[in-house]
This record gives C-alpha cells, structure tokens and sequence, in this order.
C-alpha cells in the first residue's frame, strides 16, 4: 500500500498519523517531525508487522536516480522517528530493527476508528506525555506510589494489583537504569574527533569545499573548553579510510567522533552529520541541514550548539556569544577562501624534497591569489587575511619566508583582528612572527590570547612548548607539550622537550616510534639521527642520516655518508656530508644554515662553525631562538663568541 492509497488517519497509542496533511498528534497536541522522517513513519505504519527493507525506503525517499548519502539519511529519519516517538532500539515499542534486514513497525495500529485495545495500565502510560529521551515505559513515581498505596480490595483483586505494581516497579528500575546508564554514558563523552566530512557532490573539484567545512565544524567545537576537540591534522590522517570508527577512536583516544558528508548544489549546501560513541559505535545524535550557502557558517554553529547540547557539556558565556555572533559573508569571498586554504595545506603537505620548490612556490602562489580574490570580494572576511597572513610571514615550508616579509604579514594579521578580535589563529600567527624576530614578551602574550581564545588549539600549544624551551622554562613547556600531544596525537614536541632536557633515550624511543609508523617523511630519519649522535649511537645516527638525505632526494649527500663512514667512521661520514653541503650551496640550492654549523662543531672546526651559526642569526631563521637550550650546540657554547650570538639574539 503506497502513501497515497490511504487517506484516513493512522492511529497506535496515543499518537495519530495523517499522510493527507502531514500532521503527526499525539492525545490531541501536533508533534513536530521533519518531512522525510514523517515520510517513513508513514510507510512503516502502512505496513505494520512487516519487513520494510532499507531499499524501500531509499525508493520511497530519493527513487532510483538520486545521488545522496542514504545510508546515512535513514540512520537519520529513524533516529528522529524514535526520538519522536520516545522509543528506543533496545527495547522498542514501535520500531524494530531487524539487522541486515530493515525496520518493522510492531505497536497495534488502525485506520480511522478505535485503536486495538490495550489493558488499563498501558493505555494510561501510552496517553501520558514522554520525554523524547525516555522509553515510553516508564511509570511516573506518583503512580507507583498510588498503586503501592491502594485502598483494600478482594484477596484476589488484592494480589492481582500487588503482582503488577511490583512488575512496575521492576520495570520502572528496570528503564530507569537503562536512561541512568545511556544519560552517564553520553555524559561521558569529554573528547571528540571531527572525521573529514564526505564530498557527495559528485563533483572531484569540491574536495576544497568539504574540506573547508571540516575545519569549521572543529573550530567552531574547539572554542568549548570543557571540551577537548582532536586537531585538524590528526582528524584529516583518516580521509578515506578503511578503519573502523572505533579503532580510530582508540587512536585518536577520544570518547566520540563526528562524521558526516557535505552535498553542494547551486547556491544550496546540505550537510549530514553524526555523533558517534567510540567505545560502542552507538548513533548518539544524528541530523540532516540544508541551507543556503551564504548561511553556511550559522549552520556550522548550529551543528556545534547542537552537539554540545547532546552531550551536556558545559559552554560558558562568553564560548556561546564567540559561536552565535553575526557574520554576514559574501559567497565568492567564503568560496575563493576555501579554495586558497586547499591550495596551502597542498603546499604544506609536500612536506620537504628536493626539486619541489617550483611546485610547492606554484601552490603557494595559487592559495595568494584566492586569499586575495576572497579580500577583493568582501574586505570585511577576516579569515582570507589570516591566509595572506600565513603566506607572508608564517614557517610552514621550507625555504621559510624572508624575514622581510614579516611586517606585511603582521599588517595583514592585524587587519583580521581588528574585523574579528577573537580569532585564534590571528594572534598565534603574531606570535609565531614575533619569536622569529625575538620579541619574546609580544610572543607570549599572543600565543597565551590563542591559547585563551581557543584552548583546544593543538598548534598554539605545540608553538607555546618551542617558546618556552627556547626561554629554558622546561617544566612548563612539557606541560604544553603533553596538551599538545593530547589534541594533536602526532604532535612530536614531547619528544623536543625531553630533547632540550637532555633525556636523549626517551627522545630516541619516540622518534623510533615515529619512524616505525611512517610518520613526518624522511625527517623523522633526520631528528632521530641527532638523538643518536647526541647519546654517542654513531654508526645508528649515520644510517639514519644516509636514509633521510636519500628521502630528501639528495642521493648525492647520502652516497658521502656511506663513502665517508666507510674510510673513516663517524667522523669520515661527517666530513663527506658537510663537504657536500657547501657544494650543494655553491651551486644555488638552499640549505638549512644550521646543519653545516652543527657539523663542523662536531668536527671541531669553531671558525666555519660560527660562520655558518653567523648566517642562522643574521637570517633570523627559525632556530635561532633555540640557543640558549639547544644540545645542538652544546659543542660550541664555551666559546666567547657564542655567549656574543646569544646577545644578539637577546637570550643572554
């Protein structure tokens, strides 16, 4: 029987369902439920008692020919037709799930007159208004109390009452702690993790788009500081992932994940999204948005309200006025934004080879010109001027930006702060300027606002841990560098910080770890060869060595490793390798200016040493905030002339 065969209203409890004028009542009073949840209590009802399999109700939602996540739009339309309901999956009273199979709707129901008849007590209980959280079981207390309490009767009538309020009573603590338990356990969930929402465009070229909305989603949940939200960086590791949800939960150690797909259309834009248990893979919250895409960032705060809702955290004052503020944006600005910022994390990603400068410089010249297209669009969009930002003056790729460009870098940043004061990412993009160019104590006021701002910023608390080590305040930058690790499971300064501690085992055992796990490339060869020089292990710190060049793709360098250590050991190896160096930048290639100068420390030649440690200074480059701390150099600190570098530097 189609919808449209019936006309009469469908009665089972205390609820009345009419397909004619989409109205779901419950004892008289209209109950909202979305279009196609209504849609599929419809087809449930119209055949109660029987299988409705997953396929049918795809055909009667979407038909044949519709591209949608459907999967996750029936999780979606069950979920609110129980919760509507006040059913539930374990012990439901009107819809079953039948695994592998489909859903039966399994509550007596009629067409037009009275419903089947149900005993006294269920009747009561049925016609009583529910909380959507609760099975509709439940007895209220006052009840079990007057049933408990009832004037004297026949023995048999007496006994009969007896026997059912006890069953009551069993049942009522039965459901009771079945909510006790589903409430504690969603009340649980401190931690999450937003999986990369699914592209269902049908369109490659909106991978940016679904990206982007991916990084809303976590920022907008990472301004709640109760609770604590998995980095961008760890969560995108599982785009396309073959790993169950559970798994990448342990991974992640998080007690929920968010996943979800994003379908673009036109001006439209409808996102799926889904709240997961970790330990149980158990649906907490699931629902379906689609708006226009000029309100896609009023959707996204909606998506994060809603979770928090969910999950009964607390969001303070000033956390919910940060994620209900009014931004009006214009659609190519938001669009050219998101296009520049795939085009920067493309840039970022090719990590460091040899013969990709051209390539990595053509991206980044790419993600300039949409940042600037989004500003020419509407110049009041903060976050493009945080992407020009990070363009002009921020490390993120090697070679580094000149040192010249970290005026203009700062205008632009502070241009987006004065649009939006409270952006994170703005003030810890100043601070990492700053500690580029030494001003320790604007460094640590922005980064400590970043961190104020937005306390599951995994990448402000990575920075803050370089700052502090680099100002030798080590127990504070381990307890940065563990928050860190902790929204950011493949952050490696823990590892920095037991380094600059000299506690050279603990650093070999984590950056083994990384290595193990093919985690940061070729450099993770690099930095466990300096724990292994550092703690003596030279033949190990050469291998390493030799293996990182060669995946840098400077074959040529690691061939003077392997020759060098051959004819004269460790010190052989060192000699060919800091040769090959000063070739290599003789011929145009730019060079880390501190390895050179590490070498020739080793090998005890002080003056090429503080040559090379002469130009980490004067290009102000990225570790030269590091030598007061820095076992790099501890070869090289009775020299006069170091003590003067660090002067210069103004960390002595």
């Amino acid at each position: 029987m189609g919808m449209s065969e019936s006309t009469m209203p469908i009665r089972f409890g205390a609820f009345e369902l009419n397909a004619t004028t989409g109205e779901l009542r419950k004892s008289g009073i209209t109950v909202k439920l979305h279009p196609q949840p209504f849609r599929v209590l419809v087809l449930l009802t119209q055949h109660a008692g029987e299988i409705v399999t997953r396929e049918q109700i795809r055909a009667e939602l979407w038909g044949e020919n519709t591209f949608v996540d459907f999967e996750h739009g029936i999780n979606f339309c069950i979920t609110q037709v129980r919760g509507t309901l006040g059913d539930n999956s374990e012990k439901p009273r009107y819809v079953e799930t039948l695994a592998r199979r489909g859903y039966r709707f399994i509550a007596p129901v009629c067409a037009g007159g009275t419903v089947p008849t149900e005993s006294a007590v269920d009747k009561r209980i049925s016609e009583r208004p529910v909380d959507r959280d609760l099975p509709t079981a439940i007895v209220p207390a006052g009840e079990v109390g007057t049933l408990l309490h009832a004037p004297a009767a026949p023995l048999a009538r007496k006994g009969k009452y007896f026997l059912a309020a006890l069953g009551l009573v069993a049942i009522t603590a039965g459901v009771l702690g079945w909510v006790w338990h589903s409430r504690l356990s969603v009340a649980s969930v401190r931690s999450l993790a937003v999986l990369p929402l699914e592209n269902l465009s049908n369109d490659p070229g909106q991978e940016y788009f679904a990206d982007g909305m991916t990084d809303a989603l976590t920022t907008d949940l990472s301004q709640i500081s109760a609770l604590k939200v998995i980095s961008r960086t760890s969560a995108m590791r599982y785009k396309k992932t073959d790993k169950s949800l559970p798994q990448i939960a342990r991974e992640l150690n998080v007690d929920a994940v968010v996943e979800g797909t994003v379908q673009r259309s036109g001006d439209r834009v409808r996102i799926t999204a889904q709240l997961i248990q970790a330990a149980t893979d158990k649906h907490i919250w699931a629902r379906s948005y689609e708006r226009r895409i000029e309100d896609i960032l009023s959707l996204q705060e909606d998506i994060a309200r809603t979770i928090a809702q969910e999950i009964s955290v607390e969001v303070k004052p000033q956390e919910k006025l940060r994620m209900t503020r009014a931004r009006p944006i214009n659609l190519n600005a938001v669009d050219d934004y998101l296009q520049g910022q795939y085009h920067y994390q493309m840039a970022k990603d090719m990590g460091f080879h040899r013969g990709i400068e051209r390539a990595q410089k053509a991206e980044l010249s790419v993600a300039a010109n949409f940042f600037q297209k989004s500003i020419a669009a509407d110049p009041y969009y903060a976050p493009a001027y945080i992407g020009m930002g990070e363009i002009l003056g921020v490390p993120a790729t090697f070679p580094y930006p000149p040192n010249s460009m970290a005026q203009p870098a700062r205008e632009v940043l502070r241009k987006a702060l004065a649009i939006d004061p409270a952006l994170a990412e703005a003030h810890l993009d100043l601070a990492r300027i700053e500690f580029r160019d030494w001003h320790w104590q604007v460094a640590e006021q922005e980064v400590n606002r970043a961190i104020e701002l937005n306390p599951n910023l995994a990448s402000a608390h990575s920075f803050y841990t370089d700052y502090l080590n680099a100002m030798g305040r080590l127990d504070e930058s381990m307890e940065q560098a563990e928050r860190a690790k902790a929204l950011d499971p493949g952050d490696d300064r823990v590892g920095w910080a037991f380094y600059v501690r000299r506690q050279f085992d603990r650093f070999i055992e984590l950056k083994r770890s990384d290595v193990a796990r093919h985690a940061f490339g070729p450099t993770a060869h690099f930095e466990l060869g300096f724990g292994y020089e550092r703690a003596g292990m030279y033949k190990e710190a050469v291998e390493e060595w030799e293996q990182a060049e060669a995946g840098y793709g400077y074959e040529d360098l690691a061939e003077n490793l392997r020759r060098g250590y051959t004819a004269g050991g460790f010190r052989g190896a060192v000699r060919e390798w800091v040769a090959g160096l000063e070739v290599v930048s003789k011929q145009g290639e730019t060079i880390w200016p501190e390895l050179p100068a590490y070498l020739y420390g080793i090998l005890g030649d002080k003056d090429r040493a503080f040559a090379w440690l002469k130009k980490v200074v004067e290009e102000r480059s990225c570790s030269a905030p590091q030598l007061k701390t820095d076992p790099t150099w501890d070869d090289l600190r009775s020299d006069p002339r170091f003590a003067d570098l660090l002067r210069r530097v103004g960390l002595q």
